[in-house]
């Protein structure tokens, strides 16, 4: 089938809106068609360079949308399924499957810009064109392992779910399914983008006492007060660290930073009290560095922990998180800044870049 689709072919290139050829589905696959899908800032990594990645390929891993055709073999999902994209599909059968963590999957030789047979169903004029982790919802449809798109109930807005696809999950679970933190626990938050603020409202969920958001922009601040920080910080007005020290006499139980800067990763580790935890939830560019004093690890017993994906179980956490959103407990509507429409997506990315928007949706209907 044809269809509509933004292609980066260069780095630090506009991504350009084309028709593409997209294959039917193949053994254990499913062809979703694109509702909706949220301008994240791992995209951008990828188009300015930061992460490698094969090119072309077609960007998007945060998407939700409904099934229109599955592939011979696929028995948890029918045509007229409502899904999230999960941008981790996984195997099932490795090590990391089998314990309950099937972010970790290793258990697919092919890279994440190849479906698990290591082809591709996306093409050019006779070019193969990759999809990025396995998802590539900048798109009208995507072809997906079956995996990788989560059934969820029929009656919750897709223009909302596809962010529980990514921000969601990633900001809520980092504090919910990595840290498991304690209720009455002093939070800090450095970043208050999208994830950030799934973070803070994560915090909120499970009990937090003092909830510390940290940013450089004011508009990111009030976004975070109303997804339930208790104490704003703006770092470009003094030591943010010292700030944070001395509102919870010591530090924080839990440092989180949710913009992948090696900077800010001290800053969250020394905002932490004796015994505290840092967890990276940003995602840095691939060959950034950070550097700790050794000795202070063993003599404060600070731990410092990575969470990807917010350590999802994603057919269980994504549709737990849509009923929490059904149910009122959880926000999204208010993270969503702007909607675009798909040959406006370069346009989006630079509000994003400015950070003029706490997220911005995609939308295809």
């Amino acid at each position: 089938m044809e269809m509509k689709a933004a292609v980066l072919y260069e780095a630090n290139k506009p991504l350009a809106i084309e028709t593409v050829e997209l294959d039917d589905p193949k053994d254990g696959e499913v062809l979703v068609r694109i509702a909706a899908a949220g301008v994240c800032y791992s995209d951008y990594h990828v188009m300015k360079g930061e992460w490698s990645m094969p090119k072309p390929v077609v960007l998007g891993h945060e998407g939700a949308g409904i099934v229109e055709k599955v592939g011979a073999g696929v028995t948890r999902l029918s045509p007229g399924d409502h899904v999230i994209l999960n941008f981790r599909a996984n195997c099932g059968h490795c090590d990391h499957c089998i314990v309950g963590r099937p972010v970790l999957c290793d258990g697919i030789e092919a890279g994440r810009v190849f479906m698990f047979d290591g082809t591709v169903r996306l093409h050019r004029n006779g070019q193969d064109i990759h999809h990025m982790t396995r998802t590539a919802c900048f798109a009208e449809y995507a072809v997906v392992p079956e995996s990788g798109a989560v059934p969820i109930r029929s009656d919750m807005p897709l223009d909302k779910a596809c962010l529980i696809g990514c921000s969601v999950m990633t900001g809520l679970g980092a504090v919910t399914n990595t840290a498991r933190i304690e209720a009455g626990s002093d939070v800090a938050v450095i970043g208050c983008g999208g994830v950030g603020l799934n973070t803070i409202q994560g915090a909120l969920l499970a009990g937090a006492d003092r909830i510390i958001a940290v940013d450089l922009l004011d508009n990111k601040l009030e976004y975070a007060k109303e997804f339930g920080a208790t104490d704003l910080i703006n770092a470009g007005n003094g030591d943010a660290v010292a700030r944070v020290r001395e509102l919870t006499k010591g530090g924080v139980d839990y440092a989180f930073e949710v913009i992948g800067n090696p900077k800010t990763i001290i800053q969250a580790y020394e905002m932490c009290r004796i015994g505290g935890t840092t967890v990276i939830v940003g995602m840095a560019p691939e060959n950034d560095i950070i550097e700790i004093n050794a000795l202070s690890l063993p003599r404060t017993e600070r731990a410092i922990v990575g969470s990807w994906y917010g350590s999802a179980r994603p057919w269980v956490d994504l549709p737990k998180l849509t009923d929490l959103y059904m149910r009122g407990r959880l926000k999204i509507d208010p993270m969503i800044s702007r909607t675009w429409r798909l040959d406006e997506i370069n346009e989006a990315y630079q509000t994003l870049a400015a950070g003029d928007v706490a997220r911005s949706v995609i939308l295809f209907d």
